[in-house]
Parts: C-alpha cells; structure tokens; sequence
C-alpha cells in the first residue's frame, strides 16, 4: 500500500484524482503499477487499476494474473472491477470506499458477485484514513482553486 500511496501523489502533481495502485504476486512483488493518468493522457480509461493490471500482463507475459493480488488506494469503479475480473485476479486489497462510484462493495459489488463468473475476495479499508485523507485533500485543494478539468 506504501508504494500505491505515492502512486496515488504523482497523479495529484499531474492534476488528477489521486489514485494509486501496484499488482504483487504471491510473494509481494510488485509487478506491475499505475496511476491515474486521465489528465495526462486525456484517455478516460486510464485509471490506475487498468494500467497496473496492463504492466502486471506485460511483465507476466500473460493477460491471467490468477496467483496476484491488486492493492489500491480507493475502491475500484465499475469499469475497473470489470478489467480485475477479465484478469482473473483473486483478491484486491484496497484503502478508501467510494461510496459515489465503488462496485467492490459500496455502491455496487461487482467483485463478489455470484452471477458472475469470477469472484474475487475484497479487503477493503486497509489505511483507509490515510487513503481517505489524501482523497479529501486533493479535492479540498480544487474546490480553493478550481481549474479548466472541474466538471
């Protein structure tokens, strides 16, 4: 969670909401990262899950991350929980619900559910304060200083 954290920091230099997150293997090496790069890229996918789970393939050589685990710092969205299933990743460990957007267990729970063909263990609130707090900051800072990106 330490390196998802500082992740989540370079996206908020970068403009974007602070979402950091790392994909470890079953010894806790990381295999792949990301950030939020929305702003950066312009492209609406690239959210930190997606890109951590694309480096993670790459470095496997393999699209089936069965034996990972993804930590991230905010619950995944809809469209994340769906690329973590695709990926067959068994477990995500994450830092703050998202009780707007979250489809790991806030607003939706997508990762456990049983209709779907792949569930996924979800721990969530690890160093949720610490996660909660750099989210909260971030959007304290915009709301003082709003630029061209507010929607």
């Amino acid at each position: 969670m330490r390196r998802a954290f500082a992740l989540a920091a370079e996206a908020a230099v970068d403009g974007d909401v602070p979402v950091g997150a790392v994909v470890v293997d079953a010894e806790g090496r990381i295999l792949g990262e990301g950030r939020n790069l929305r702003e950066v890229t312009a492209d609406p996918t690239a959210h930190a899950e997606v890109l951590a789970l694309r480096a993670a393939a790459e470095a496997l050589g393999s699209w089936h991350l069965a034996d990972c685990t993804l930590v991230v710092t905010l619950e995944p969205c809809v469209m994340c929980a769906g690329a973590i299933m695709q990926a067959r990743v068994p477990r995500v460990v994450f830092g703050a619900w998202d009780a707007k957007a979250g489809a790991a267990g806030s607003m939706y729970d997508l990762l456990r559910d049983r209709r779907l063909p792949h569930r996924v263990e979800v721990v969530g609130g690890v160093d949720e304060d610490e996660a909660a707090a750099q989210l909260t900051a971030f959007f304290e800072l915009r709301r003082e200083h709003p630029s061209d990106h507010d929607a």
